[in-house]
C-alpha cells in the first residue's frame, strides 16, 4: 500500500486571497514505512512574503526569488503522488493551497476524498489533548531537535512518524524486511545422546510384586493362562 505523506509552507492561511505556496514536501511511505523516496521544492510566490509568516517557516523573498514557478514542478508532483492517498496534518489547509496551484496552472484539482488528516486521527485516538504536530511528536518522543523553523520536508517527514504511530506504532528496534528478501534462518541445536534407562525389573521388585499380588483376592496376574 502506498502513500504519501504531505506538507506545504506558505505566506499566509488563504489561498482565496492571493496567498500562495512557497515550498512543498512530500513523503513516501509503502505499507507504513519510509522507503526514502522525496518529493521538495521551493517555490517563487510572485508576490511578497508577509513578516508574520518568514518568522514562521524562514523563507524570505530574496531566497525564493530564484525558484521556480508552481506550473514548472506541477507535473513532477503530480506524477510523484500517483493514484496514493495523500497524508497531511490540517489536509484542508494542504489540499486547499495545492489545488488552488493547481487550478492556476491549468491542472485538475486532487480530490479531499483522497486525503488523510492526521488531525482528526489524534483527536479521535486523544480526546480532548493537543494536536499539533509538536504536540504529538512529544506525545510519541519523536526526535524534534532538527525543526528550528517549520520546513516542509522535515515536517512531512517527522509527520510519517507521527502518522505511523496514530495508526498502530511500532515496537522500537523491530526490523521490517520484504517478502521478496527476506531468509528462513534455522538453527541447528546439538542433541545431546544419553545412555538408555535400564528398564527390566530387578530381583528385590520382582519378589515384592510377588508378595502385592499374593495379598489380592483373585488377582488376575495370579491366575494360570489359558491354552
Amino acid at each position: 500500500m502506498r502513500e504519501i505523506v504531505l506538507d506545504t509552507e506558505t505566506t499566509g492561511f488563504d489561498p482565496l486571497t492571493g496567498h500562495r505556496v512557497v515550498e512543498i514536501g512530500c513523503v513516501e511511505l509503502f505499507n507504513h514505512m519510509a522507503t526514502g523516496e522525496v518529493f521538495h521544492t521551493y517555490l517563487n510566490p510572485e508576490r511578497d512574503m508577509p513578516s508574520e509568516a518568514e518568522a514562521v517557516h524562514g523563507l524570505s523573498v530574496t531566497f525564493l526569488a530564484d525558484k521556480p514557478l508552481f506550473p514548472a514542478i506541477a507535473e513532477g508532483l503530480l506524477t510523484f503522488i500517483g493514484e496514493s492517498p495523500i497524508i497531511a496534518h490540517n489536509a484542508s489547509f494542504d489540499m486547499n493551497f495545492i489545488n488552488a496551484e493547481l487550478r492556476r496552472a491549468g491542472k485538475a484539482s486532487l480530490s479531499m476524498d483522497r486525503a488523510i488528516d492526521t488531525v482528526g486521527l489524534a483527536r479521535r485516538k486523544f480526546p480532548g489533548a493537543q494536536a499539533s504536530l509538536d504536540a504529538l511528536c512529544r506525545r510519541f518522543q519523536i526526535d524534534t531537535s532538527a525543526r528550528e523553523k517549520h520546513g516542509a520536508l522535515l515536517d512531512a517527514k517527522l509527520l510519517a512518524q507521527v502518522y505511523l504511530e496514530l495508526v498502530g506504532g511500532r515496537e522500537p528496534g523491530l526490523a521490517l524486511i520484504s517478502s521478496e528478501t527476506a531468509a528462513i534462518q534455522t538453527i541447528a541445536a546439538e542433541r545431546v545422546v544419553r545412555a538408555p534407562r535400564p528398564h527390566t525389573a530387578s530381583a528385590d521388585e520382582l519378589e515384592a510384586h510377588k508378595s502385592f499380588v499374593a495379598s489380592l483376592k483373585n488377582a488376575i496376574w495370579a491366575l494360570e493362562p489359558t491354552a
